[in-house]
């Protein structure tokens, strides 16, 4: 029988067989099905997340208060104007620095505390579990009760502190009433009911620190100290990221503490871009608003950008 060419006259290029467009129906109807799952929660994504995310971005960009009522389609675009505006505030200004402040002092502490607490425990055998519900209690615990709570102990008139810092003869002014001591008493009252989220998180990351390591080292005569910077610490990086990302977006959005405790005083010390937008909402200054949510969303993104470079594993 003759042998079929697979090559056409007169090209001397090899014939490609062709490709069957034939569709298995089975991975055709599990695609189908997987879509039919899945368009209830991407309706719903569209419209409840992504749809006002966009619009709030298109919002950043207009200023609502100049529209007419009688035509609200008519909608005065201000372009960049809202951003130039909020970086030349005094008030948005200071209300950075107030965010930076928190950040800057909040971060590193809660960290620490955290970390410290985490070791310690890792080292206890009985009652361990008791000391992790009692140390995580403040974060499951509602944010406005813990606030409340806080608020009379540190009032001036009849505070816990003030009352029991004049039974041994000394006279301690109301901190939440100094524009001095206000904020980082705002911080430490942060750090106290957010540590024990990261203190959980540590827990975790130190069972993965290798024990055969640090026998060794201790062999080897490593103090406690060398032990963990140099074997602790480096397999915690991944651990430490984390925390610090997530702590870190937590500070950038201070808003529940100040607002219950001290209203943003005095003298504005202690208000904080979330504050400064909320009040701006609350003005009806929708499109100032958005222009400064967004300017903060650039913040926490370029933090985190900042903290996977500083952070991450190296070889």
């Amino acid at each position: 029988m003759a042998a079929v060419s697979t090559t056409p006259t007169g090209t001397g290029r090899p014939v490609r067989p062709r490709r069957s467009r034939h569709v298995d129906p089975t991975r055709r109807s599990q695609a189908i099905a997987a879509w039919v799952l899945a368009l209830p929660f991407v309706v719903l994504f569209l419209v409840f997340t992504a749809g006002p995310v966009l619009a709030s971005l298109g919002m950043s960009f207009t200023d609502l208060r100049s529209t007419d009522v009688r035509d609200p389609f008519a909608v005065e675009v201000v372009g960049l104007g809202n951003y130039a505006d909020l970086v030349q505030d005094p008030l948005f200004l200071k209300v950075t620095r107030n965010t930076l402040l928190y950040l800057l002092l909040g971060v590193p502490l809660t960290m620490a505390v955290a970390l410290a607490a985490a070791v310690g425990l890792n080292r206890v055998t009985r009652l361990r579990g008791f000391f992790r519900v009692g140390f995580y209690l403040p974060v499951v615990t509602s944010i406005v009760a813990v606030s409340v709570v806080w608020k009379f102990l540190l009032r001036e008139r009849g505070g816990l502190l003030t009352t029991a810092a004049g039974w041994v003869g000394l006279d301690v002014p109301g901190l939440l009433d100094s524009t001095t001591w206000a904020l980082p008493t705002l911080v430490v009252m942060a750090v106290w009911r957010n540590f024990g989220t990261l203190m959980v998180v540590f827990l975790a990351g130190l069972q993965t620190v290798p024990r055969e390591q640090l026998e060794a080292a201790e062999v080897d005569g490593a103090s406690a100290w060398s032990r963990f910077r140099h074997i602790t610490l480096p397999t915690l990086r991944p651990t430490l990221l984390f925390g610090a990302v997530i702590t870190g977006i937590g500070y950038l959005q201070f808003f529940e503490e100040a607002f219950v405790m001290t209203k943003g005083g005095p003298l504005d010390s202690t208000r904080s871009v979330t504050f400064f937008t909320y009040d701006q909402f609350g003005f009806g200054n929708y499109g100032y608003a958005a222009a400064a949510s967004y300017l903060l969303f650039l913040a926490i993104v370029l933090l985190t950008f900042v903290q996977f470079r500083v952070l991450r594993e190296k070889d």
